[in-house]
């Protein structure tokens, strides 16, 4: 499935050491603060296209969010060692997913497809991937460095907030359903 849309994830995907690295390694937190925003900028665009070209493809429905939570799950991880982020903003923010990814069961054993997705849950995620680059423009030698730290911070309390919230709504629809609707018996082959 070589489209347009797919290439972008999978240079996303390549991006990941690469930030690690700047972030990490040589603290060029300047070019890892441009990583960061051409990733958000290619995860934006590989979705318009996707539907623009009409080249949505299973293979892209599932590397995007993959893509998405990985650069997610990486940037909070060099954010808690280099001290940008508390600890425990991490755990919440992951724990959170992982609940979520073990309700999934829930539909798969009823052959029913994932809860459509909330959109106060996008609005929490853009929050979040915002927060990130204005954290790090508030490490950065530059006139708006207080403004980024303050406006990044902002963005991280409101995006935890509202992600753990939808956390909840989701996590409340997989308990409805499973009240509501019996598993499906495993089929023997």
């Amino acid at each position: 499935m070589l489209t347009v849309p797919n290439v972008l994830s999978v240079v996303r995907l390549l991006g990941v050491p690469l930030f690690l690295w700047l972030l990490l390694v040589e603290h060029a937190d300047g070019w890892a603060f441009a990583l960061l925003i051409a990733s958000g900028v290619t995860d934006f665009l590989d979705g318009k296209l996707a539907r623009l070209l009409d080249q949505s493809s299973r293979l892209g429905a599932l590397l995007d969010p993959f893509v998405d939570r990985l650069y997610l799950v990486t940037t909070l991880a060099a954010f808690v060692i280099r001290g940008l982020v508390p600890w425990w903003v991490a755990v919440i923010l992951v724990g959170r997913d992982l609940v979520l990814t073990l309700t999934l069961s829930v539909y798969k054993r009823r052959d029913l497809p994932p809860p459509e997705v909330i959109y106060l849950g996008k609005a929490a995620t853009f929050a979040l991937m915002s927060a990130l680059p204005w954290l790090l423009a508030g490490e950065m030698d530059w006139a708006l460095d207080g403004f980024g730290r303050a406006f990044g911070g902002a963005l991280l309390v409101w995006g935890t907030a509202v992600y753990v919230w939808t956390g909840v709504l989701y996590t409340g629809k997989a308990i409805a359903v499973a009240r509501a609707i019996p598993a499906v018996p495993h089929r023997s082959t």
